[in-house]
C-alpha cells in the first residue's frame, strides 16, 4: 500500500487484468476498456499517505485509485476512452470524512428554519417569529409548529427566545423551537398546557424546565425534560407514500449539500429506520453522492442484536456502523454538559447534567459490546467522559476484543488522566471541529482554563490518539474547511481565540479530517488517503490550505468533489 506504480505492466497487475485479457503484445499498451477510466494531472496532490506524501497526478479504474505519480507517467496510461481532468495547479486532497454527523435533510427542508444551517449568520427575534407565524397560518390548530437551527448566541437582540415570544405567534398551536445543539427546546404556553407542565412541576431525572427569578417557566426545557412534549399534540399527517417520498427527497437533498463542501463519507447518527430506507432508495436512483456508515439505535439496534448482525455489515456505500451516540450528558453549545467544575458565573453552581446513572450505562455498554456492535457514547464533560470510560473498561475487561476502537463522540473536556485512559483503551474521540470557529461566542460560559482542555486535538495527537473530525451537524456547520481553520487557528468568527494550546498544523488537520476518520470506522484500508487500491474519493480545491493565510482557509473554493471516480459536484 502506498508504493508508486512504476510501470504500465505494474498498473495492469494492480488493476486486476491479465495480459491476455488486455490484448497486449510485448510492451504494447492496453486497448479499450483496459485503460484507466479517469486521470487527473497538473495537480498539487496531498495524498495523506506517508509513503508518498505528494504527487502531480493519479489514475482511477473501477472507482479506485490505481496509480499515483508524476504527470508524464500518469498521462501515459490514458486510453481513448479515459476521462482527462487537467487540474490546472489546483490542490487535491482525499475526500473529507465526518466521523460524527446527523446526516438528515428533514429539518432544513420541512421545519421552519430560524437560523443558518451552514454558515455564521445572525437572526432577529422578529424574523424568527415572522417565519413561525407564516407556518401557523398554513397549519391546522392543535398541530405542532417546529422551528429548527435556532442558536441563542446568534440573535441580534442579545437575548434568548421566551415563552411569551412564542405565545405571540399562536395560542392555538403548540410551538417547539429546537436549539441547533439538539438538547434544548423553547415552547409556548400551549405546549406546556398540553404536556401538563406548570411552574410547580418538578424537573424529571436527567432534565430541566428552566424558570426565571420568580419561578415562572421561561419556555426552555433541556435534555430528558423534552420527552413529554413528543407525546402530546398532533403531528402533521401524511400517507405512507408521502412519508416515504419526503424522506427520500430529504436524503437526496442532504447528499447534495455534503458534497458541495467536499464531504464524501459520513458516520451518521441518524438512527431512524425511515432514514435507512430512504438512503437505499436514493442509492437505487443513482442520487447518493456520499458514503454512509449508518449508526443505529432504538428498534434498529434491537433488530441487530436479535438477529446477530454486527457492525460492518453492508458495502462501500451504505454500511451499518457503531451505535448512534448514546447520550451520557448534555450539550457543549447549550451549556448542559457534565463537568467537575461549575459554569462561569453560575449561582447556585451549575455542573451540567448527567442523563444516565453509571449502573444503567454499564448495562447498556456491556449488552451492545457482547452483541458485536461497536460502542459509541456521547460524552462532552469530564464527568461524562470518565463515566463512559469506566463502562467501556468494564465491558472490554469482561469480554476482550482486540482493536475494537470504541468511539467517544465529542469527548470535549479532557484532562491528563482521561487522555491516559483513552489511549490505554484504544478509544477514538471525535471532537467538534467547526465549533472552534462557529461557537466562540459561547466559550465565555466556560472560561479560559476550561477551554484550554476542550476540543483537545493537540493533546490527543501528542498522546498518539488518532482523534477524528466530528462536526455534529445539526449543532455545528459541517463544512470541513471551517473545521480545519478552527483547528489550526482556534480563532472564531468574532476574532476571539480560545484554547490556543490545542492548535494543530494544516497537515494534521487534513489528516484528522480524512485518514483519521477512516481509521475511526475501521476503514483505513479502503479510504482516507490517495493510495493505489483505495476508493477514488477526492476533493479539488482552488487554493492550497497550507499556503493561504490560515484565517482564510474557510474561503477556499471547492472546485470538484469526486466519489468513487464519479464527479458528484462541480463549483
Amino acid at each position: 500500500m502506498g508504493e508508486l506504480i512504476h510501470s504500465r505492466r505494474d498498473f495492469i497487475a494492480r488493476a486486476g487484468f491479465g495480459m491476455g485479457m488486455l490484448g497486449l503484445s510485448g510492451s504494447g499498451w492496453a486497448r479499450g476498456s483496459a485503460a484507466p477510466d479517469l486521470i487527473v494531472f497538473n495537480a498539487n496532490v496531498w495524498t495523506v499517505d506517508p509513503d508518498q506524501p505528494g504527487a502531480q497526478a493519479f489514475a482511477v479504474k473501477n472507482g479506485r485509485f490505481v496509480a499515483v505519480g508524476g504527470n508524464d507517467e500518469i498521462k501515459g496510461y490514458a486510453g481513448p476512452g479515459t476521462q482527462r481532468i487537467d487540474a490546472g495547479g489546483a490542490t487535491v486532497v482525499p475526500g473529507f470524512i465526518d466521523a460524527h454527523i446527523h446526516a438528515s435533510g428533514d429539518a432544513a427542508l420541512y421545519d421552519v428554519v430560524v437560523g443558518n444551517p451552514f454558515e455564521v449568520e445572525f437572526m432577529t427575534i422578529a424574523t424568527i417569529l415572522d417565519r413561525l407565524r407564516q407556518r401557523a397560518k398554513e397549519t391546522p390548530p392543535g398541530v405542532w409548529i417546529d422551528g429548527a437551527f435556532y442558536d441563542d448566541t446568534k440573535v441580534k437582540d442579545g437575548r434568548p427566545l421566551t415563552r411569551q415570544d412564542l405565545d405571540s405567534v399562536s395560542t392555538e398551536h403548540p410551538i417547539r423551537v429546537r436549539h441547533r445543539g439538539g438538547h434544548t427546546c423553547w415552547y409556548n404556553s400551549k405546549a406546556f398546557e398540553l404536556a401538563g407542565i406548570t411552574r410547580d412541576t418538578p424537573n424529571p431525572p436527567g432534565g430541566e424546565y428552566f424558570r426565571d427569578a420568580r419561578g415562572e417557566l421561561t419556555g426552555r426545557a433541556a435534555e430528558r425534560a423534552n420527552r413529554i412534549f413528543y407525546t402530546v399534540g398532533k403531528e402533521p399527517e401524511f400517507t405512507p407514500a408521502q412519508k416515504e417520498e419526503r424522506a427520500r427527497a430529504a436524503a437526496a437533498h442532504f447528499s447534495k449539500q455534503l458534497v458541495r463542501y467536499g464531504v464524501t463519507s459520513v458516520q451518521s447518527s441518524t438512527a431512524q429506520y425511515d432514514d435507512l430506507v430512504a438512503l437505499q432508495a436514493v442509492r437505487a436512483a443513482g442520487e447518493l453522492r456520499h458514503r454512509v456508515s449508518f449508526e443505529v439505535s432504538g428498534d434498529l439496534l434491537e433488530g441487530m442484536i436479535k438477529n446477530g448482525i454486527k457492525s460492518g455489515f453492508g458495502d462501500d456505500w451504505i454500511r451499518l456502523g457503531a451505535t448512534a451516540e448514546h447520550a451520557v450528558d448534555g450539550s457543549f453549545s447549550e451549556r448542559t454538559m457534565a463537568m467537575s467544575k461549575p459554569y462561569v458565573g453560575s449561582n447556585p453552581p451549575n455542573y451540567g447534567i448527567l442523563v444516565e446513572t453509571q449502573d444503567a450505562l454499564n448495562a447498556w455498554v456491556e449488552r451492545v459490546h457482547r452483541a458485536g456492535i461497536r460502542l459509541n457514547c456521547h460524552a462532552n464533560g469530564d464527568r461524562a467522559i470518565a463515566a463512559t470510560l469506566t463502562a467501556y473498561e468494564r465491558a472490554l475487561g469482561a469480554m476482550p476484543v482486540a482493536d475494537s476502537r470504541p468511539k467517544i463522540t465529542h469527548c470535549t473536556m479532557v484532562n491528563d488522566d482521561l487522555i491516559r485512559r483513552i489511549k490505554a483503551l484504544g478509544a477514538i474521540p471525535a471532537p467538534f471541529t467547526s465549533y472552534a470557529y462557529y461557537n466562540t461566542d459561547k466559550f465565555g460560559f466556560y472560561g479560559a482554563e476550561i477551554m484550554d482542555h476542550c476540543m483537545a486535538f493537540r493533546s490527543f495527537l501528542d498522546a498518539g490518539i488518532p482523534a477524528a473530525a466530528g462536526s455534529d451537524y445539526f449543532p455545528g456547520p459541517f463544512a470541513p474547511l471551517m473545521g480545519i481553520q478552527g483547528m489550526v487557528t482556534r480563532k472564531g468568527w468574532n476574532g476571539e481565540t480560545w484554547g490556543a494550546k490545542q492548535r494543530v498544523s494544516v497537515a494534521e488537520a487534513i489528516r484528522i479530517s480524512t485518514w483519521n476518520g477512516a481509521f475511526a470506522n475501521h476503514e483505513e484500508a479502503i479510504k482516507g488517503s490517495i493510495t493505489p487500491g483505495k476508493l477514488a474519493d477526492f476533493v479539488m480545491l482552488a487554493e492550497d490550505p497550507q499556503k493561504v493565510d490560515p484565517e482564510k482557509i474557510i474561503g477556499i473554493k471547492v472546485l470538484r468533489t469526486v466519489t468513487g471516480g464519479r464527479t458528484v459536484y462541480e463549483g
